[in-house]
């Protein structure tokens, strides 16, 4: 999700700046055909009983539009599909936090059994086969003749804002290229001035993609699976671009663009890994058509 696939996709980033500045059966979308079970806010999700029937889901109320409550999200619709695939009905255990904290609050206390959407070399958790791969995007009006397709694009330096979310390869290459001193008052602007240390502070990814479209920015940057459903229904035509993944920063430093995306299990479940893949495989063709329907922009290196 941009899960902690967007975590560690940040603690990269920070090295580098170190170094720099120095289509799912509708009955698994409706509540009553679907379980879920329901965290209070500040308390870890209490475990449905583990049963062979069902596969226990982790999943976040507050990461739209991958994860959502109403079980619309990208990453529940691909989750609802594996778990039908496998054979079981999908358990939504639902936490009321960002989704980065799911493996922590969720899965480590085994009050479910999968995270869907981590970057496929996630330290924390033993992952599946990749599902898809897909990267961060610079996003522009359709009207303007500003099609970016590269960091190196001198435009990028002289354009009024560009809005990127924070901790990302975004924000790195930002710095890069000499202008975040310019857009950081306005990117904090986006976020009330919280400032992210102690605390998970990001730009939403539908305001990213709004302040494109109303014109507040010019440029905006974000990883696609976050961006792509508020791209694709924009009453303001907009274009989306995937970032080169063989961008490089101005010392010559290589910055990831693309990344592949798996489902995380406890690292000593390799029975549900093995069986996830299985179904992965066999869900191919529904994972495909859920991210064509979302627009999800699919990288191929």
């Amino acid at each position: 999700m941009p899960l902690l696939g967007g975590l560690l996709r940040a603690a990269t980033c920070a090295a580098a700046l170190l170094a720099l500045a120095n289509p799912v059966p509708k009955a698994w979308a409706q509540e009553s055909e679907a379980q879920a079970i329901q965290a209070e806010p500040g308390k870890a999700a209490v475990a449905p009983k583990a049963d062979p029937s069902t596969l226990r889901i982790c999943a976040s109320e507050k990461q739209p539009p991958l994860s959502m409550r109403d079980g619309s999200g990208l990453e529940n619709r691909v989750a609802a599909a594996v778990a039908e695939a496998m054979g079981k009905k999908p358990v939504f255990v639902w936490l009321a936090k960002p989704a980065i904290y799911l493996v922590r609050d969720g899965l480590e206390k085994r009050t479910c059994d999968v995270v869907v959407g981590l970057d496929s070399d996630d330290p924390r958790v033993l992952t599946t086969k990749p599902y898809y791969r897909s990267g961060y995007v610079f996003i522009t009006r359709a009207d303007k003749d500003l099609d970016v397709t590269s960091w190196s694009d001198p435009r990028l330096k002289t354009v009024d804002h560009m809005v990127v979310p924070l901790g990302s390869p975004g924000e790195a290459m930002l710095k890069d290229i000499g202008r975040y001193e310019e857009d950081m008052a306005y990117l904090y602007s986006l976020v009330g001035f919280r400032a992210p240390r102690n605390q998970y502070t990001q730009i939403d990814p539908a305001r990213i993609v709004s302040e494109v479209a109303n014109d507040k920015a010019e440029v905006g940057v974000a990883f696609g699976p976050d961006v792509a459903r508020y791209v694709k229904d924009s009453p303001v035509p907009l274009r989306m671009t995937l970032v080169p993944n063989d961008t490089v920063s101005s010392d010559g430093r290589k910055m990831p663009q693309s990344f592949d995306q798996s489902m995380g299990v406890r690292r000593d479940d390799t029975a549900l890994r093995d069986a996830l893949d299985a179904a992965i495989a066999k869900a191919k063709p529904q994972i495909d058509a859920i991210l064509k329907q979302d627009g999800v922009p699919v990288a191929i290196n």
